[in-house]
This record gives C-alpha cells, sequence and structure tokens, in this order.
C-alpha cells in the first residue's frame, strides 16, 4: 500500500476518516466534535504533520541511499520495486515544495566552509512543512487566547457540568422508553426500607390518595389495611389491579400508562406493608377475605433475592 499510494495521500485520507469517527461516535450537540474539542483536533493536526514529516524523512533517506548505488544496482532495484508513481514528476514537485531540499547534485551551492575532520555542513532552508506547522500553532494559540481568556468562553470546569447534566437527561429519557423487567409473572414482594418508602411516594405523587386515604384507610376507593379484598390480596394480584384496573370495581382505573411495571412494584409492596396498622376512620371492608396463607413468595431486600414463607392476611 506504502509504495501504491504516496503518504501525502494516504495520510490525509486516514485522518479524515479518524475524524468522521470522532464525528460519528462522539456526542458533540449542535457543533461538530472537531470544534468542540479542538484539542483533540490539534493533537491529531500535529500527528498527522509528524507522520508527513516521517514520510518525507524517509523518502529523503532513500534518495541519498539510491544515489550511492551502481547504474546496475538502480536498475535492479527499479524493477523489483516497480514504483513509477514516485517516479513522475507530480510526486517529486509535491515532495519538493514540502521539503525544498536540494539533490545530491546540487549540495555544492549550499555547501558552508566548515570542516571538521571531513565532515562538512549543509546550509539547507528550514522545511515549508516544518514552518507551516510552526505558523499553524501560533494561530491556535492565538485563537485559544482571544476565545478562553478574552473573550471568556466556557471553562472546563463548565464544559464538564453541562457534560454531566446532558448526560443525566439522556439516562432519564433513555429510562422512559426502555424494556421494564417486572411483569405479572416475574414480579416479587418488596420489604426493604427504600423500596416501600419509595411506593409510598408514588403513591402519594399520583393522587392515590384521593381514593384511598393517606394512610390507606379508604373512602371513594376501598380500605387498603383490612383483611377484605375485592381482587386479590398477594402482590400479583395488586400488581395487576393497578396496571390494569379493576372490573369488579370501575371505580379502579388503568395506571399502567403513567407508572412503569417496577414503580407499580414498590407501590404493591407499600400497600401490602401496611397490612393490619388499622388507621384512623378507616373504611367498612369490602370484598371478600383474603385467606391465601403460607403462600411461597419470592422477596427482595436490597443485598438479596430469598424465597421464604410469608402469610399474606
Amino acid at each position: 500500500m506504502r509504495k501504491i499510494i504516496p503518504s501525502y495521500v494516504r495520510i490525509p485520507v486516514l485522518f479524515a476518516i479518524v475524524f468522521a469517527a470522532m464525528e460519528y461516535f462522539i456526542d458533540s450537540g449542535d457543533k461538530p466534535a472537531f470544534l468542540k474539542y479542538p484539542m483533540v483536533s490539534l493533537f491529531l493536526g500535529v500527528f498527522l504533520f509528524l507522520l508527513i514529516a516521517i514520510e518525507i524523512v524517509v523518502d529523503a533517506v532513500d534518495n541519498v541511499t539510491y544515489h550511492l548505488l551502481t547504474e546496475e544496482q538502480k536498475k535492479q532495484l527499479k524493477e523489483a520495486q516497480a514504483l513509477p508513481f514516485t517516479e513522475s514528476k507530480f510526486y517529486k514537485g509535491i515532495l519538493k515544495k514540502l521539503t525544498r531540499s536540494k539533490t545530491i547534485e546540487q549540495e555544492a551551492d549550499v555547501m558552508l566552509d566548515h570542516d571538521y575532520d571531513g565532515i562538512k555542513e549543509l546550509d539547507n532552508v528550514l522545511p515549508p512543512w516544518w514552518v507551516y506547522l510552526f505558523y499553524g500553532c501560533i494561530v491556535f494559540a492565538f485563537v485559544y487566547l482571544i476565545r478562553f481568556h478574552i473573550v471568556g468562553d466556557y471553562t472546563q470546569e463548565e464544559e464538564y457540568l453541562a457534560e454531566v447534566a446532558q448526560a443525566d437527561k439522556d439516562i432519564a429519557a433513555y429510562n422512559l422508553i426502555k424494556p421494564d423487567p417486572v411483569n405479572v409473572d416475574n414480579v416479587v414482594l418488596l420489604t426493604d426500607a427504600g423500596s416501600i418508602a419509595e411506593g409510598k411516594n408514588i403513591f402519594t405523587a399520583n393522587n392515590c390518595i384521593s381514593c384511598h386515604g393517606s394512610n390507606l384507610e379508604g373512602g371513594i376507593g376501598p380500605n387498603l389495611t383490612d383483611k377484605n379484598w375485592i381482587n386479590g390480596g398477594d402482590v400479583k394480584n395488586l400488581f395487576t389491579v393497578i396496571s390494569e384496573g379493576s372490573t369488579n370495581n370501575p371505580v379502579m382505573a388503568p395506571w399502567k400508562a403513567v407508572i412503569k411495571p417496577t414503580e407499580i412494584q414498590k407501590v404493591a409492596s407499600y400497600i401490602l406493608s401496611m397490612q393490619g396498622t388499622n388507621p384512623a376512620n378507616a373504611k367498612d371492608p369490602e370484598g371478600e377475605i383474603w385467606e391465601a396463607t403460607t403462600t411461597e413468595e419470592a422477596t427482595q431486600t436490597k443485598d438479596s433475592i430469598t424465597t421464604k414463607e410469608v402469610d399474606i392476611k
């Protein structure tokens, strides 16, 4: 590949692919990634120039080595390498513009008078690629100075906080659409204090107290702390009623479009945790006494999931 495509074509194409990948994979908002993260672009650009410089140096060494070969060796090398493109005027013209180097035959024009034990010094000019890189660094430093120290654009801390805030928004948006792992077939009773507290907050936030009371004593809806249940009194029955509503009690509407399954699980667990609390002004029992005792249910805690015997009243 190196012999077919020259370095000044191969390396820029490679970096164009890198910049395109950076733009595709990095979420930079309304700005292109290489503008929003100029330091990354700068480092890639410097690396690009260094690669080109290395290629030029290697080519220069190859040229010097080539001139030291005999005519027979040169002929054999050309036949072995078969590099017609590198012998073209276009390639040599680009190389000359980037290096402004003198050929072996022209070295006498830039030879200095210094002579140290037969070692002589050439007065070559700085390579244009190096000069352009130096000027580019000056321009970048000037722009950076104006943008961050004079105009007062965002600081690194502000950029970090903005990225964290955006990440929180992205996580919240994903949580709204991601599949919920809880359903009526695998729902289990939660007994840890954190889940019960969250269930109570969800119960209150969705105004369930307007029908069932702040202490689940009942009102428009039935009392949820006694032994009587209209639709059954275990966690699966409660999960189904909260999700789908009650055909036995039309006042109870389905909440699955408002509350996620994991939240419904916590609400059901909170309701069952309030069994037997006997709140003041409790509504008279409705439905039938739920007699499902010694039902084996999976009970989840903060640290593990265990299976134990639970008496469901």
